[in-house]
């Protein structure tokens, strides 16, 4: 193991491009051809970008595109272990901003492997950054730019749908509703950000990031339409228990039956698929009829 375009529908697509040239930090992956990626929007990045032939491993919310299950999984982003994302041999890590934890983190660091650390940030501009941070570790910068490209003009195309199909439609994102608990995004999250660029706004205020609902916070929130992610297993939650909260049954989500499904990487990921994502929430929440 080694130790050591003018402006696309209203908005500006060059603004987005400067916005997303943020300078990789200034370790370099050029080199490494055994690479750990921890992030499922990272690794979406790196197919992308065509280098995928240089990842040894990716981390268990990397299940897109359905090639990347192949690789050994290295671990949940947020709770990986040093054994699992050493345990290849690698040469090189990209770490998605929010990886842990951080005594792993710090393990891994002591490592002397280079490791590139990729920001986040559940926007437009971010997903451009992602595309640009990685390029650049991986010395792909020509492919790349052609991506940041054409993610800018997909992204502003998908934004301008939302703000003229997305009606302002109130959403409530629910987390988890085990129990008849309800668990709602605030703001600060990959949830509140997929919101805004579809045109909706986000039911729940006050808070950031993941809470438990009252139910009176529930009521007074009045969302029009639910949005969860497609989740399977002990988390999981049919249309029915999460509609027969009684908390839900007094908004207009409840009354109508308004609830949205979508799978959660290409809904949350904010990565190469985000304005394909977009274009789908804001055709569901028009169904709604809201």
């Amino acid at each position: 193991m080694r130790r050591g375009f003018l402006t696309a529908f209203g908005l500006p697509v060059l603004a987005l491009l400067a916005m997303g040239a943020a300078s990789a930090k200034a370790e370099s992956l050029t080199g490494s051809r055994k690479i750990v990626s921890i992030g499922g929007s990272i690794t979406e990045i790196v197919y992308a970008l065509g280098g995928q032939d240089r990842l040894a491993a990716r981390d268990s919310t990397s299940l897109y595109p359905p090639e990347a299950l192949s690789l050994p999984d290295a671990g949940y982003m947020r709770a990986l272990s040093p054994e699992g994302v050493l345990s290849v041999d690698p040469d090189g890590i990209l770490l998605l901003e929010g990886s842990g934890p951080p005594e792993t983190l710090s393990v891994l660091k002591s490592s002397g492997l280079p490791i590139v650390e990729v920001p986040e940030d559940f926007s437009a501009e971010g997903i451009l950054k992602k595309v640009e941070t990685v390029g650049a570790a991986l010395g792909l910068e020509e492919k790349a730019a052609a991506l940041k490209a054409k993610l800018a003009a997909d992204l502003a195309e998908a934004q301008e749908e939302g703000r003229t199909k997305g009606h302002g439609v109130r959403v409530m994102f629910i987390l988890s509703a085990q129990g008849g608990r309800i668990m709602a995004s605030g703001s600060g999250t990959a949830a509140a950000g997929i919101l805004k660029l579809a045109g909706a706004v986000n039911a729940v205020e006050g808070y950031s990031g993941y809470k438990q609902l009252t139910d009176e916070a529930v009521i007074s929130a009045a969302p029009d339409v639910i949005l969860m992610m497609d989740r399977a297993g002990n988390h999981a939650s049919s249309a029915e228990e999460v509609l027969a909260s009684p908390a839900l049954q007094q908004t207009p989500a409840g009354q109508n039956k308004h609830l949205i499904r979508m799978e959660g990487l290409y809904l949350l990921g904010f990565g190469p698929r985000t304005a394909d994502a977009v274009r789908e929430l804001v055709r569901e929440l028009a169904k709604s009829g809201s």
